[in-house]
């Protein structure tokens, strides 16, 4: 849920504008950025620029536009799936500019310059974002693939002509992890390679968005004799815009998927949705025998080429054994890594990338606490100051004295609900209680299954504004030994337990029973130092 707002001189700019799937919600509504308070702030965007295609940072566009009707400026294949998404709503897509990476423009105070830099989506690029006093890069998400098979290799010199830069803004999803990350190259050959071992049909779920991913699929199926199928809505519509942007030239001819039970199995290779278990995905129906026009037999493989977002690993375990039920042969990422890489940079790409750039600040964003923290740390042990792990709604001023937090904004949650943009209301109070809320209290509680119930992983997020002081070690340790003992299976089941037993215990202990405001998250565990 990526939106970012830059200010100098009374102009502004937005930065992305995504959003996030609320997976403790019933349904996995999507929730958008609350951008209730920048009227009252005296804040206008003068233009929405867009880092990449991702929906975490375009998905929410088309909700919030209509309340700023700005210009929208975004690289080739971002505006192309941005237009989908406006054609979708009813909405006029004339405001959409598209910017090719490299170029440069002017927006009131603001010159921007799109610099390309490599991720798991073509044309992902950081933003240079000069004022008279600053020199701020927005790098977006990013690594340094040295063989990223869509697009050039990240220019190292151009990124050594912008030092020093005075603060820049990064990519923190992978700070605690030492080394580098893959290049989709590597993934790309192990692809390769295992679809060459491979017997029977061959289904490989990966994110559509990954477009090099699919190009060496479909090269690698050329090279092994095999043709390609798609299936999955977002996966057509994908492929279907990075076409029409010549991007996927060298992929072979598709097969309907009504043809494939003509093929002989060694011949067939499907490219697949549902890679995080997604009931309506493709891959479940598959698993479930349900799909009209194709079935898994035994001795088929099914390769997972994604990592599992967090949350959805019993979901993703529910599909595993679907899968092996109907004697299907099951790759994915926790035994073969070979067959996945992060778009996102570890420890020796940061390092390297600030070797370029010189940074005096750094404000580190994307990810949890912890790897904010760990940015942080590496910053500091270089010499670049590092003094805040930013939370939505703070007001941050950078000047010459450096950074630091002028205000913060209640961002009370806003979802997506009956094709409009609504509140969501805090939790009930206990039956049988009437009281006036006072005040507002809202708790964020990152977790993780365990083998009895689930556990809390970090802290607890408190953002206070009740009139009754709140104990937080006492929370603390009541919502670690009552999440042990519950007995959900999703997020959203988690929640439905949880939250009667909270608001029965925030009442038993405030005087003044606020409105509460609760959302659980699921929190990696794997990668923990």
């Amino acid at each position: 849920m990526n939106l970012t707002l830059y200010g100098y001189d009374r102009d502004w700019l937005v930065v992305d504008c995504g959003m996030m799937i609320r997976q403790d919600l019933p349904d996995s509504p999507l929730q958008v950025p609350n951008i209730e308070e920048l009227p009252r702030l005296g804040i206008t965007p003068r233009a929405v620029v867009i880092t990449h295609g991702h929906e975490d940072h375009i998905g929410a566009l088309a909700w919030l536009w209509p309340q700023w009707q700005c210009d929208i400026y975004a690289t080739p294949l971002a505006a192309g799936l941005l237009r989908a998404k406006f054609d979708e709503r009813g909405l006029a897509t004339d405001s959409i500019r598209i910017v090719e990476p490299g170029e440069a423009m002017e927006c009131g105070a603001f010159l921007i310059r799109y610099l390309p830099l490599t991720h798991s989506i073509p044309e992902s690029c950081a933003l240079l974002l000069n004022t008279p006093a600053h020199r701020v890069l927005h790098t977006g998400d990013w690594k340094l693939d040295p063989e990223p098979l869509i697009g050039a290799p990240v220019d190292e010199e151009l990124f050594r002509s912008l030092a020093p830069i005075d603060l820049v803004v990064g990519d923190s999803t992978n700070a605690p992890l030492p080394g580098k990350s893959r290049s989709e190259g590597e993934v790309a050959r192990a692809l390769l390679r295992t679809l060459s071992d491979c017997r029977g049909r061959v289904v490989v779920t990966c994110f559509a968005s990954n477009l090099a991913r699919v190009l060496a699929l479909g090269k690698a199926a050329m090279q092994c004799g095999r043709r390609v199928s798609l299936m999955g809505r977002s996966m057509e519509r994908m492929v279907r815009i990075a076409r029409g942007l010549g991007y996927l030239d060298d992929f072979p001819p598709l097969v309907p998927v009504s043809d494939l039970g003509y093929l002989p199995a060694d011949e067939v290779l499907v490219i697949a949705t549902g890679s995080q278990g997604e009931p309506r995905a493709a891959l479940s129906r598959l698993a479930q025998g349900r799909h009209a026009d194709f079935e898994l037999q035994a001795g088929d493989t099914v390769i997972f080429s994604a990592k599992a977002i967090p949350g959805n690993e019993r979901h993703i375990e529910r599909l595993h054994h679907a899968l092996r039920q109907r004697d299907v042969r099951i790759l994915e990422e926790t035994h073969h890594p070979e067959l996945h890489a992060s778009g996102h940079p570890a420890q020796d790409e940061l390092n390297r990338f600030y070797d370029w750039i010189r940074p005096r600040y750094l404000l580190p964003v994307h990810g949890e606490q912890r790897h904010q923290l760990a940015h942080r740390e590496l910053a500091e042990a270089r010499g670049i100051t590092a003094p805040l792990s930013p939370s939505n709604g703070e007001l941050i001023r950078f000047d010459e004295t450096g950074l630091c937090v002028e205000a913060r904004y209640v961002q009370r949650p806003r979802i997506v609900s009956q094709n409009s943009v609504r509140a969501l209301e805090g939790l009930a109070a206990p039956k049988g209680e009437h009281r006036e809320r006072h005040g507002d209290l809202f708790l964020w509680l990152a977790v993780t299954p365990a083998k009895t119930g689930w556990a809390r992983i970090g802290r607890l997020i408190v953002d206070s504004r009740a009139s009754s002081a709140l104990d937080e070690t006492s929370l603390s340790d009541w919502l670690d030994d009552t999440l042990s003992q519950v007995t959900a299976e999703t997020l959203a089941q988690l929640r439905v337990q949880l939250q009667p037993r909270l608001m029965q215990w925030l009442s038993d202990h405030l005087r003044h029973l606020p409105a509460v405001h609760l959302q659980l998250s699921a929190a990696e565990v794997d990668s923990l130092p």
